[in-house]
């Protein structure tokens, strides 16, 4: 069956159909992760984006039991250059047009995909429709210009009820904004007790948890759409709760530290966006899904130093807190995709909180 691709400035690409027999409207973005598509597409952060992999080749080795990131994907829709109808893999439990169909996701194949990332590489990220018919271009043009961006990402994707996942080494409250299972998964890997917690929980509701550390995870959108969660992460800087920030989390303790934002004109989707950490000197390939960054003059006239910045455009990377123990990074450091040259992040962090549970500062 015939699908569409129509873009707000009017561009229109003809391919087929795969997935749910569905249409979807939503941001399009473009990832140039080579592999890992199931973790792409589970994602919280992407959601209702639009997806379109660089790679030519997806759903060769379908979708397994493992490689979840969230069980129910936010993502809106997806599209490829070729998808793969007969994967090939021991794990393999079915194949991902099936799969995007279970999950009410619509999917677009047989286009450029260059060609759409040039456009999108040229004029920013755009929004879409994915549509089984072209024939109301003019009208879908002007339903897209019209259509607001969402604010309601993260209360969407973050956990309704607090939950745990036991364990007896130091305890981390991770507050949710969209994690992904790999973070947890590293924490648990390293004996964590682990408590999730909803993204409006307020400092004296985790304080009461009694933590050793507090983790904001990855999440999407923009990060000032979360407003409620500054107060929080002041709360807890003024305890000397430890603090590690990924993705949106960096950006909303830049926040709250003072810094501004700023959206990218196409953003960091990929496995493969090499980071200088400043530091050491040293530099390291990280997965990255983010469409904001910290602004990097903001940063002068608050507690906040640079840790790290993208050497491809000198965005900011990373900060570390000036007089309390939190640091925040952008990019994803347990892959889930990509590589795990950054892994070590959760080290860092788990020896921040045994340092300052040891010399007895918490809660100071």
């Amino acid at each position: 069956m015939v699908r569409y691709l129509i873009l707000e400035d009017g561009t229109v690409f003809e391919g087929m159909a795969f997935g749910a027999d569905a249409e979807a409207l939503g941001e399009v973005v473009f990832t140039t992760s080579m592999t890992g598509y199931q973790e792409v597409v589970t994602d919280p952060s992407y959601y209702g984006q639009i997806i379109t992999f660089t790679y030519p080749l997806i759903g060769n080795y379908g979708i397994n039991r493992q490689d979840y990131e969230s069980i129910n994907p936010a993502a809106a829709g997806v599209i490829l250059n070729e998808n793969a109808s007969f994967p090939s893999h021991y794990e393999s439990i079915q194949g991902l047009s099936e799969w995007l169909a279970a999950k009410k996701i619509p999917g677009l194949y047989g286009i450029d995909t260059r060609k759409l990332t040039r456009i999108l590489r040229k004029h920013g990220t755009v929004k879409g429709k994915l549509c089984n018919s072209a024939d109301n271009r003019e009208l879908t043009v002007k339903e897209l210009i019209s259509m607001p961006l969402k604010t309601n990402q993260v209360p969407s994707v973050s956990t309704k009820t607090s939950y745990q996942l036991p364990n007896r080494g130091e305890r981390v409250v991770v507050v949710d904004y969209g994690v992904k299972s790999g973070m947890l998964r590293e924490l648990s890997m390293r004996h964590c007790d682990v408590v999730v917690v909803p993204y409006n929980t307020q400092a004296a509701e985790i304080l009461q948890l009694k933590p050793d550390g507090v983790l904001l995870s990855n999440g999407p959108g923009d990060p000032k759409d979360v407003p409620m969660a500054l107060s929080m992460i002041r709360g807890l800087l003024d305890h000397n709760i430890p603090i590690l920030g990924i993705c949106l989390g960096h950006q909303l303790l830049s926040l709250a530290c003072g810094a501004e934002t700023v959206k990218l004109k196409f953003g960091h989707r990929g496995s493969n966006h090499p980071v200088k950490n400043l530091m050491t000197g040293k530099i390291a390939l990280t997965s990255q899904n983010h469409g904001y960054t910290v602004d990097a003059a903001s940063l002068e006239n608050t507690d906040l130093i640079l840790s790290h910045s993208a050497v491809n455009d000198g965005t900011v990377e990373g900060v570390v807190h000036k007089k309390k123990p939190a640091f925040s990074i952008q990019y994803h450091p347990e892959a889930s995709p990509g590589p795990h040259d950054s892994n070590s992040i959760f080290d860092e962090f788990l020896h921040m909180m045994k340092t300052y549970k040891k010399e007895g500062i918490l809660h100071a």
